[in-house]
């Protein structure tokens, strides 16, 4: 079978496997598809491999195009259960974890490569990732990207487009599928080989590299998702809660000394300012400067006994102290002051509440950086309170902003990347040709939801046509997820806000603001 062929000289090509593995791959892609013979030379797939291009654009297409053919071939014989793309994808992961090193000879790889430059060894990961599949490039060219240009730097926006939709059929093979509890989650060491099922995705090529992190044995690997570059996941090895506590601080720091090419990040240890798994402790990081990263501290100050630490509030949306210290330690003692203040902290008059009823609303996003010779961490300031107006949180998207984004703001948010949900691309397109038109958006069920943010963003703009309509679709929609961001802060960027920012500055206590 061509397809076949093809597949082992991308692997070969893509050096997933050697020379002297193609007879093997063969049979065992032989094997998984039902097959007990193949015609083929060695020397023809050598070739094949050396006329693929390596061009990322180019080997995410010849990918694409040779899993589909197999996925085709497996539903027509009936390999695969349902076909849709749910099933489609549990199968061609097999596939492709038959091409797939095991784990041993990836971590070897790994060190030897670190020995010479961490950089190094986080390159050949990455690609690594990529060309066994684990990351899907087809699928990561269909997120819509833009940059939105706003008072508090460039917002990278995405509208996530990566993550298939389950199918009717895959939907209701799940609700009929025997409930597991393993793995327990999808950051669980468990998953590194899994097969999956219908309802948790498959992981035969995926490959985790062990790390040491404060003594104890943490996991690395990138998100399938790369919402931005080198988009990595440290996850602990063992199935614990989130915790932003001393720990955490230390650990973030351990790995940026591991990695310091890398920035790393948690998110918040509560509901709905926490990420989306606070079941399983981990952290998220990569190789990639964020618009809160770039931005400025626009007022310092020096806590009392910290003077050998800069300290400052940075100009963002959000509530952010800025440490930054060529001694980490010393980082890290003056964290530990401001969780535990924070932690503690109530301020009526600017509604900030560490707990009602006994539930805690106080916590902290943390982000660990080397920049220069210094070290650097951001603690974002976060609180969970709900009210009968904002039952969603006070400190989270108002409902206003809903139309574009109602989901929880979490570590990769805080820092200045939309998360966009799917439908909005369609939407959007939708928009842009009734705005073109003049059509009643108010008339049209799935458009009404934006009228009133059209309504107050036209009037800015002396023409609206085609020449521009685009971009001033993607800037708005910046605009408001920078409204977003101003809505997760606690203290508002108000003189108001900022006065009360102060003062929970001076309780740490601190000179200067």
């Amino acid at each position: 079978m061509e397809a076949v062929n093809k597949l082992v000289a991308y692997a070969l090509a893509t050096k997933l496997i050697e020379k002297e593995d193609i007879i093997y791959s063969v049979n065992s892609l032989l094997i998984a598809l039902g097959l007990d013979a193949a015609e083929y030379e060695i020397s023809d797939i050598e070739a094949l491999s050396r006329e693929i291009s390596l061009d990322e654009k180019d080997l995410s297409a010849y990918l694409e195009t040779t899993l589909k053919e197999l996925d085709d071939f497996a539903a027509e014989k009936g390999l695969i259960e349902n076909d849709s793309v749910v099933f489609r994808d549990l199968f061609d992961t097999k596939l492709m974890g038959l091409l797939t090193e095991r784990p041993s000879a990836v971590i070897a790889k790994f060190n030897s490569l670190y020995e010479k430059s961490p950089e190094e060894a986080t390159n050949y990961y990455y690609n690594f990732s990529k060309n066994t599949d684990y990351i899907r490039r087809y699928r990561i060219a269909k997120d819509m990207k833009w940059i939105a240009p706003t008072e508090y730097g460039d917002l990278d926006i995405t509208i996530n487009l990566s993550k298939p939709e389950k199918d009717p059929k895959a939907i209701a093979a799940a609700r009929n599928a025997k409930q597991s509890g393993y793995p327990k989650c999808q950051l669980c060491w468990e998953n590194e080989g899994y097969s999956g099922r219908v309802d948790h995705p498959a992981r035969e090529n995926h490959r985790i590299i062990p790390v040491t992190i404060q003594d104890s044995k943490w996991g690395f690997q990138y998100s399938p998702y790369v919402y931005y570059n080198e988009h990595c996941i440290v996850f602990n090895s063992k199935h614990i809660p989130m915790k932003i506590e001393h720990g955490t601080f230390c650990k973030l720091f351990d790995f940026v000394k591991q990695f310091p090419h890398y920035f790393v990040g948690s998110n918040a240890d509560l509901p709905i300012v926490g990420g989306s798994i606070l079941s399983h402790d981990h952290f998220q990081g990569g190789h990639y400067t964020f618009a809160m990263a770039k931005a400025p501290v626009e007022r310092s100050f020096t806590v009392k006994g910290f003077e050998d630490v800069q300290s400052g509030v940075v100009k963002w949306p959000m509530s952010v102290i800025r440490l930054s210290s060529p001694d980490y330690e010393r980082i890290i003692a003056l964290a530990d002051v401001i969780l535990e203040k924070w932690r503690g902290y109530t301020d009526e008059a600017a509604f900030v509440f560490a707990e009602t009823d006994g539930t805690p609303h106080n916590t902290i996003t943390p982000i660990a950086r080397k920049r220069g010779d210094n070290f650097e961490l951001d603690l974002v300031l976060r609180n969970n309170i709900t009210t009968e107006e904002h039952p969603l949180g006070v400190y989270h998207p108002h409902a206003e902003l809903h139309h574009i984004k109602k989901e929880n703001i979490g570590l990769i948010e805080v820092m200045g990347l939309a998360v966009l949900p799917a439908r909005l691309k369609g939407e959007m397109a939708e928009l842009k040709e009734a705005m073109l038109s003049g059509a009643d958006l108010r008339a049209n069920e799935v458009l009404e939801k934006h009228a009133d943010w059209v309504d107050a963003f036209k009037t800015k703009y002396d023409k609206i046509d085609e020449s521009n309509i685009d971009e001033i679709i993607q800037n708005e929609i910046g605009e408001v997820f920078m409204h977003v961001l101003e809505d997760a802060g606690v203290y508002k960027r108000t003189p108001e806000g900022q006065e009360a920012f102060n003062r929970f500055i001076r309780s740490l206590p601190a000179e200067g603001v």
